[in-house]
C-alpha cells in the first residue's frame, strides 16, 4: 500500500511539474495571456464592513503570499518574454500581488474584481474580460491577476492561489494552454 502511494504521489508531482514546464515554454515564446490568481490570503472571506477602496476591510496578502508574488516576479523575470501589461483586480490582494511580482503599478480593471452575484452582471463583467482578452495582440506578455471565481468561470480549471493559467481565444470561451504553479 506504500508503495502504490509514493507511485501516485510522483505522479502527481511529474504531471505538475510537466504542465509547469510546458507553460514556462508558452510564456517563453511570450504573445500570450496570463490569468494569475492572487498570490496566499490571510482568510477566506473578506469581512462584512468590506470597501473596496480600504485594504485594512479586505482579505490581504499574508506575509507567506507576499513571498509567494516575490517568486512569481523573479521566475517570470528569469524563464518568460517581457510583461506587456498588467492589468488586475481591485481588491487589494490582487494589486499587492501585481505590484510585488511585476514590481509595477497594475492597471486596475473592474471587470477582474470578484464575480457579481446578478447573473445579468455577471455576464457583462465575464464578457468585459473576453474583449480584453481577444484584443490582445502583443508580443509580449499579458498578465491579468485576478481571483479564483473570475478563472473558474472563464476556464473551468482551478487554480492555486498564486497559480498562473495560459489562455487564448477559442469559438466563445477560453482554451487553456498551460499552466505555471509557484
Amino acid at each position: 500500500m506504500l508503495r502504490f502511494a509514493m507511485a501516485l504521489f510522483l505522479l502527481v508531482v511529474s504531471t505538475a511539474a510537466h504542465a509547469t514546464d510546458a507553460g514556462w515554454a508558452l510564456l517563453r515564446d511570450g504573445g500570450h495571456v496570463v490569468l494569475l490568481r492572487h498570490a496566499m490570503i490571510t482568510g477566506t472571506t473578506d469581512p462584512a464592513n468590506f470597501d473596496i477602496e480600504k485594504c485594512a476591510t479586505q482579505l490581504n496578502l499574508s506575509a507567506r503570499g507576499k513571498q509567494q508574488a516575490s517568486k512569481i516576479g523573479a521566475l517570470f523575470g528569469a524563464r518568460a518574454a517581457p510583461i506587456e501589461r498588467v492589468l488586475s483586480s481591485r481588491y487589494c490582494r490582487c494589486l499587492d500581488t501585481a505590484r510585488i511580482a511585476f514590481e509595477t503599478e497594475p492597471e486596475p480593471f473592474a471587470p477582474l474584481d470578484l464575480l457579481k452575484t446578478d447573473s445579468d452582471e455577471k455576464v457583462a463583467q465575464l464578457a468585459a474580460i473576453m474583449t480584453e482578452i481577444r484584443g490582445y495582440s502583443g508580443s509580449d506578455n499579458l498578465v491579468m491577476v485576478t481571483h479564483l471565481e473570475d478563472i473558474m468561470a472563464l476556464t473551468g480549471v482551478s487554480p492555486r492561489e498564486g497559480e498562473a493559467v495560459v489562455v487564448e481565444p477559442q469559438g466563445d470561451g477560453l482554451r487553456v494552454l498551460g499552466r505555471v504553479t509557484f
